[in-house]
């Protein structure tokens, strides 16, 4: 959901970890019948099928009231091609508008691209309905520390040091988070940070992949030369840490929460 580009190909094949982990949110989410659901930052789809699975049944998938969003035509258009009889809409989480309020707004995946926090809260406050609630899961505080340190050391050692700027994600605490919804006007009613190491697909490129992935905007600028060099520096110090029986991993923090809509708002 941040203003770049995304490589829906990439991301649907080699990193499907992303809508696999999150479809134990949809526990959290609970979908009932005839309910209105938005997937804020749907990407490829994977998920929000399997909410409106859940809502109708696959024969009736057309028929489930949920929408999805995300602010990367690329991603849309896949989304499109893999189920084309549900509804994807691009538009940006901080700036977004629908026709009718929905019973629930879904994330994953997603808000930790979005440096613009009460921007979106805001959005998804006037998305709801009156006891509407909000789901979501996204990077915490600490997530790919590992990673990113790693990646700001080998941009040094080229003689290309970084900004912090350069830097596209947000990490916040629990503590941070739950504030700025409560801010809004939410009850937040299940807010925890958990480490997840995750594995990743491709043993030796599998952090590469990730790297040119996620965290692209650390290579920006650079010749394909230095980009090459920079992610070998990467995965010669972060070999010991997140490699093991063939495989990288990524050090992954992720937030859950719920919060709700107060009836008599």
């Amino acid at each position: 959901m941040s203003d770049r580009c995304w490589d829906s190909n990439l991301y649907e094949n080699k990193h499907g970890f992303v809508w696999q982990y999150g479809e134990a949110l949809l526990e959290l989410l609970s979908p009932q019948p005839g309910e209105r659901i938005l997937d804020l930052g749907c990407g490829t789809g994977q998920l929000m099928a399997k909410i409106a699975m859940l809502l109708r049944g696959q024969e009736a998938i057309a028929d489930a009231k949920i929408q999805g969003i995300d602010n990367s035509p690329a991603m849309i258009e896949k989304a499109r091609q893999n189920y084309p009889n549900l509804q994807f809409t691009i538009a940006d989480a901080r700036n977004f508008h629908l026709d009718e309020p929905c019973d629930a707004v879904f994330s994953n995946a997603a808000l930790h691209w979005i440096k613009q926090p009460d921007r979106a809260i805001a959005c998804i406050y006037q998305a709801l309905k009156p006891g509407g609630r909000f789901v979501a899961e996204f990077g915490g505080k600490g997530n790919v520390k590992a990673i990113a340190n790693s990646l700001y050391s080998a941009l040094d050692a080229i003689g290309c040091p970084a900004s912090r700027e350069v830097n596209p994600w947000y990490f916040p605490s629990i503590g941070e988070y739950a504030n700025l919804l409560e801010a809004q006007g939410f009850d937040v009613t299940y807010a925890t940070l958990c480490d997840r190491l995750t594995p990743l697909e491709d043993g030796e490129i599998g952090m590469a992949n990730w790297i040119r992935m996620f965290g692209s905007n650390f290579l920006s600028g650079l010749s394909d030369e230095q980009q090459i060099e920079v992610i070998r520096l990467v995965e010669e110090d972060l070999k010991p840490i997140l490699y093991r029986d063939s495989r990288w991993f990524a050090d992954y923090r992720r937030i859950r929460v719920v919060a709700v809509v107060a009836v008599d708002s």
